[in-house]
Parts: structure tokens; C-alpha cells; sequence
């Protein structure tokens, strides 16, 4: 009987691990959202298909309509950025949330006062989510794009759109399975 009861409490604990993860990045976004110092954005996955759905219609190459499924892939983009704060506070603060081992580091530059890490979160072999945390003396973003990428898709966004923070991502590692 102790058994019967036992299972059920420790995949109750687990769901609730699992989804402590996701609440950790988004309650660092509600954290600040009504910070007049911050800027945010939100895109939604519908506006994201809308976009691609325009490059698809009006796709004159290949290309172009690659381009416009995989936008459509996109589940959403986060973004919360200030120049006006401790952007380094803020980025060990925003880093100090994420579970390590959910996540793994694709890209780390440390250049005089400046950090900027890209994180994946992956499931079953597709990128979930990709994160960028960024702090510098006054300056900080963090960037959250959920959708289910290949590393191919995340360098052909890199290389061909002007979604934030995929011009830096562009600039690195393009993750285990691509070009450097």
C-alpha cells in the first residue's frame, strides 16, 4: 500500500521540478515587467506564422520559403532589456535561476565587463529553447525563443533573419551539429 501511494507522490515531484524550471525564467521576466526601466517584448507563435506565412506567399526561391516553415516553428520570443540597470547583477541573477542540467551552454564570451551566454534546453533531440543572457556595467537583455529547432534551423535563422539576439548567435558556435 505504501508503495501504491509513494509512485504517485514522486511523479507528482518530478512534474512539479519539470515546471519550476519554466516558472524560474518566467517569473524573472514578471519580476521586472512593471520596471519602467526595462524594455519588453513579447512575440507570440501567431505573429511568428504570420510572417512566415507572408515570406511563404511571396517566396521567389527555395530559400525564402525554407525560411518561411521554419518561422512558423518559432512558439514565441521573450525579450527584457535595460540600459539603465546593473547589467551584470542581473545577469548573475537571471543565470542563478536555470537548473544546469536542463540546459547546456553553447557559446560563452567573457570580455572586459561584458558576459553573454546562449543556453539550449533539448528534448528528445530538438533544441526547445534557446537563451541568451547578456550583461554588461549599465546594459543587460535576456532573450528566451521557445519553439522545436534543429541546430540547423537556429544557424539558418542566425544567417538569414533579424530575430534579437540571433546576429550574436551568428557570430559564435553554431552548436554541436553545425559550422563554426
Amino acid at each position: 500500500m505504501k508503495k501504491l501511494i509513494l509512485i504517485p507522490m514522486v511523479l507528482f515531484a518530478f512534474i512539479i521540478k519539470v515546471q519550476a524550471q519554466d516558472d524560474a525564467i518566467q517569473k524573472f521576466f514578471s519580476n521586472y515587467m512593471d520596471d519602467d526601466r526595462f524594455s519588453r517584448v513579447y512575440i507570440s507563435s501567431k505573429m511568428m506564422q504570420m510572417a512566415g506565412g507572408f515570406l511563404k506567399s511571396n517566396a521567389e526561391e527555395q530559400e525564402s520559403e525554407d525560411l518561411g516553415v521554419l518561422l512558423q516553428k518559432v512558439k514565441g520570443i521573450r525579450i527584457l532589456s535595460s540600459e539603465e540597470v546593473d547589467g551584470m547583477k542581473l545577469y548573475n541573477e537571471a543565470y542563478g535561476t536555470l537548473t544546469k542540467n536542463k540546459y547546456e551552454e553553447l557559446m560563452d564570451v567573457q570580455d572586459k565587463g561584458t558576459k553573454l551566454k546562449f543556453l539550449v534546453r533539448e528534448e528528445g533531440g530538438l533544441v526547445k529553447e534557446l537563451l541568451m543572457i547578456s550583461g554588461e556595467s549599465r546594459d543587460f537583455t535576456l532573450l528566451s525563443m521557445l519553439g522545436s529547432f534543429t541546430y540547423d534551423d537556429l544557424n539558418l535563422l542566425a544567417e538569414h533573419t533579424e530575430i534579437p539576439g540571433m546576429e550574436q548567435y551568428g557570430k559564435g558556435s553554431k552548436g554541436p551539429k553545425g559550422k563554426k
